[in-house]
């Protein structure tokens, strides 16, 4: 017997780790997976590197005026191997990735135009199902009937640790203080902006994952995943 394809949705918290579940049960179940905030992360970049920015405010109409142009997908780098962000053609991975765009995403990702245009590109994406997406919105918004639904969640500061250490890695020279306070700035506008805030899905299941190894994640998941995919059939 086939079995049949599903939705995986996981969202939650910023730095708290969605990716890389994501990630990992994408590459561990054969399904695609689709980094919804590396699109928000995007237009974050197009908006800075554009001067889109008003007096310390994202300029939304002349956002909305141009957000509909714009073309982000997601293949391939032949530099590194590994699956990256293109704008436009351009591979944007590494410049998304920079402190710049994070204390600006979530002000754009606030932006009406901008979650009306990248959530109906997701749900396109979505259309053949067998794909696992991470973000904020995924399971309320986007796909609301995904078959699994996965809330991730920890704590302010455990999350500031991690990030931090994620940027150092990558040669980035920033202090905890001030990853800290990115991270508790996004959680206030992620969940209090008025198109879409992020909040937990009645039918999601809730993992908090401050005390968990990524393997420990993983092997959760994992059985959530079989759980929900058995009941599709």
């Amino acid at each position: 017997m086939q079995v049949k394809k599903i939705i995986v949705a996981i969202d939650g918290f910023s730095s708290c780790g969605k990716s890389t579940m994501a990630k990992n049960l994408a590459r561990s179940t054969g399904y695609t997976y689709i980094d919804s905030g590396a699109m928000y992360r995007a237009v974050t970049f197009y908006v800075l590197r554009n001067g889109l920015l008003r007096e310390g405010s994202v300029d939304e109409e002349r956002l909305c005026a141009l957000v509909d142009r714009l073309e982000i997908s997601f293949r391939v780098s032949p530099e590194t191997g590994h699956t990256a962000t293109y704008l436009n053609g351009e591979n944007v991975e590494t410049a998304i990735r920079q402190m710049e765009t994070a204390a600006w995403v979530s002000q754009v990702a606030a932006v009406g135009c901008v979650r009306r245009v990248l959530v109906a590109t997701q749900q396109a994406m979505g259309i053949a199902k067998g794909i696992v997406m991470d973000g904020r919105d995924i399971g309320t918004v986007v796909f609301p009937e995904a078959e699994l639904k996965v809330f991730v969640t920890a704590s302010a500061e455990v999350r500031a640790h991690r990030r931090a250490d994620e940027l150092r890695a990558k040669g980035q020279r920033v202090s905890f203080e001030e990853v800290l306070a990115n991270v508790q700035q996004r959680d206030h506008i992620d969940m209090t902006r008025g198109d879409s805030p992020l909040r937990k899905a009645n039918d999601a299941l809730e993992l908090d994952n401050t005390h968990l190894t990524i393997p420990e994640q993983q092997a959760w998941l994992l059985e959530q995943f079989h759980r929900a995919a058995g009941k599709a059939h």
